[in-house]
């Protein structure tokens, strides 16, 4: 029997809870324009995304096993909260039901789902092992945040809904957006596990360089990305006669998160571990903050 505590820590919860607001946020937006809402369709949405991320984080710490007991000894597989056979069950359980909810939805979700936990097998296990290169990981974790489950994830959600396939620029800029974060997403967990990376010949960005040289490079690739979001919603904001609801909440909105994130960025104290591991927590709060403004733009004119 698995215990619900560590199935709950095995799931990494900030993941979980990253891909749940921007499947919802995702659908808020497609949801405007007919206004017909589907309680079925996104609950069987969720659940593909929970499921699928549940495999893709869960093989990571399957494969991990020797790594995580020096970087991260207080997760369940190396803490023996939970046995690697009950979590084999645990993510090919969870890899089959993403698949079926993908394909009840529709056939291109399960396309997107099965090359999505292609690439998350492909980031962990051999041959290509692409965890092992901070260049291969950080264009697979895009690829599967970025691009399939962010502008694939909006298409088939517009094309079963609304029966389109355009995508507004709103969607757009978020996707970029998406992308820049995941980029860096992938440099920055890595932070806090250079002892056991290291040991394992893992060529993350702060070993290769340096844990600063990754702090600088990857806050510069977020504030560009904020940067380009405000700079998109500009002549909306400033130059219409009356700007919309959704206007001034995407660019005020985008304003203050860029104000706190440049605090969060002059936190850091890089030769501090703990400082580190806790710049790194506030960093997923961007992440969800980020979908949190999307969802508060559409949502409430849902309504």
């Amino acid at each position: 029997m698995i215990g619900l505590n560590a199935l709950w820590k095995f799931s990494r919860p900030h993941t979980i809870i990253g891909s749940v607001i921007s499947i919802v946020t995702l659908y808020y937006i497609v949801y405007r324009v007919q206004g017909i809402f589907n309680l079925p369709f996104l609950l069987m949405a969720l659940g593909t995304g929970i499921s699928c991320n549940i495999f893709i984080v869960g093989i990571n710490q399957i494969a991990d096993v020797n790594i995580d007991k020096i970087n991260k000894p207080y997760l369940p597989i190396p803490s023996g909260l939970l046995s690697v056979r009950k979590a084999r069950i645990v993510v090919f359980t969870a890899l089959i039901i993403s698949l079926i909810f993908a394909l009840w939805i529709s056939p291109y979700l399960f396309g997107i789902v099965a090359l999505s936990t292609a690439i998350g097998w492909a980031y962990s296990m051999p041959p290509l092992y692409l965890k092992r290169h901070h260049v291969s990981a950080a264009l697979a974790i895009a690829t599967v945040r970025g691009i399939l489950l962010n502008a694939g994830g909006f298409l088939v959600f517009n094309y079963e809904i609304n029966h389109s396939l355009e995508m507004p620029v709103n969607v757009v800029i978020l996707t970029y957006f998406i992308l820049a974060f995941s980029i860096v997403i992938s440099w920055f967990k890595d932070l806090s596990d250079m002892e056991g990376d290291a040991k394992y010949q893992i060529k993350t960005l702060a070993i290769q360089y340096s844990p600063r040289a990754a702090l600088i490079t990857g806050n510069l690739v977020v504030a560009a990305a904020y940067l380009f979001t405000l700079y998109m919603k500009w002549d909306d904001f400033f130059n219409a006669e009356t700007p919309t609801y959704e206007t001034r909440v995407l660019f005020i909105g985008h304003l203050v998160l860029f104000g706190c994130f440049i605090l969060n960025a002059l936190s850091i104290r890089p030769g501090e571990l703990q400082s580190i591991k806790k710049f790194y927590k506030r960093f997923w709060w961007f992440f969800f903050a980020e979908y949190a403004v999307y969802l508060l733009a559409y949502a409430v004119e849902a309504f």
